[in-house]
């Protein structure tokens, strides 16, 4: 028998409506757009904010339009992955409640929570579903309202995050394209550095961590810069070098969108160009495990079959680790009377 590649076949995603501008912050906490432009590159982002709808409403929305452009129905899909760090609730998992919004009924569906990391872990899950032969089609799924767990009294964390859903449709084939390779890393010395601490098992929710603002995202930036940087660009390298590439090989690098400083200085460090680098952080800031998907799909008419992908990314634990993705189909083909 042989090899079965797990190749992505199509793109969805969505983000809310409603734009947080930078001037906008700047009426809520002391910041201002060029502060936040200068040390983050983000210019706005969306968010989610009709009551009662959480990161499944974000998820269904990318499946739904994942399922129109790829012609698949509701009742073909066989598995749902779904990387999310904020979920609905603690159970049922968001993955089950969006598969409920779009009418999926044949799948099992469970969710990943490796933070901004999200997507690239999921990705090697959700392949080796399909590497295993019993999985024809699954959908991977990166989705997350930071919203509800940004102090927008924090001016240091309340710039960053925003609101969004990617999803992405694997299906098996023989032909070497798809998901080539993967390295995936943990290291729980970055618990301290990024974090919410309350509302879990150890710190349930009580007026004790209410008051204390401990339900709000902790994050230490320059910890964090430092070792983002380092582990991206090192785990990127790793991939390469085990898989022969060389720089002028790649067609593009994906990077966690969580700060332009940090992309552009994980560019530099693999010697990648800027024009193959994708980068809309501008406009949509960190949505932590959506932040790939809504690159990959906002690009997806400029990739070419064959072309030779590198993903890299890096969250909260810490999590960091970068795939080799080998593209499946021209982009140009998904017109937008699919979309």
């Amino acid at each position: 028998m042989n090899k079965i590649f797990a190749k992505i076949t199509g793109i969805g995603m969505y983000i809310p409506d409603y734009v947080l501008t930078n001037d906008e912050l700047s009426r809520m906490v002391d910041t201002t757009d060029e502060w936040i432009m200068t040390r983050i590159g983000i210019k706005e982002r969306h968010i989610l904010k009709e009551k009662g709808l959480g990161t499944s409403f974000l998820a269904a929305k990318a499946i739904e339009q994942l399922l129109k452009k790829t012609h698949t129905k509701p009742e073909e899909i066989d598995a749902i992955v779904c990387a999310t760090v904020t979920p609905d609730h603690n159970f049922p998992s968001t993955a089950i409640l969006a598969a409920e919004r779009v009418g999926i009924k044949n799948a099992y569906a469970f969710d990943l929570s490796a933070a901004c990391s999200g997507f690239t872990f999921g990705l090697e899950n959700a392949a080796a579903l399909i590497e295993s032969g019993k999985y024809k089609k699954v959908i991977l799924i990166g989705a997350d309202k930071l919203s509800s767990f940004v102090d927008y009294t924090d001016r240091s964390t309340c710039p960053l995050f925003g609101d969004g859903a990617g999803a992405v449709l694997l299906e098996p084939t023989e032909e070497e394209v798809g998901l080539i390779d993967a390295k995936l890393y943990t290291d729980g010395v970055g618990y301290p550095h990024l974090h919410l601490k309350a509302g879990g098992s150890v710190f349930p929710a009580s007026h004790e961590t209410i008051d204390a603002r401990q339900h709000y995202i902790y994050q230490e930036g320059q910890v964090v810069f430092k070792y983002a940087v380092t582990r991206m660009a090192d785990v990127s390298a790793e991939i390469m070098e085990r898989n022969n590439l060389t720089h002028d090989d790649i067609a593009w690098v994906v990077p966690h969108q969580a700060n332009l400083r940090i992309i552009d200085a994980v560019a530099n460090r693999m010697g990648v160009p800027k024009e193959k680098v994708m980068v809309n952080i501008e406009k949509f800031g960190n949505t932590t495990a959506a932040t790939l998907p809504l690159c990959l799909a906002e690009w997806e008419p400029k990739l070419k079959k064959g072309d030779k992908i590198i993903l890299t990314t890096f969250g909260g634990g810490f999590t960091w680790g970068a795939a080799y993705v080998i593209w499946a189909y021209d982009g140009e083909e998904m017109t937008p009377t699919k979309k």
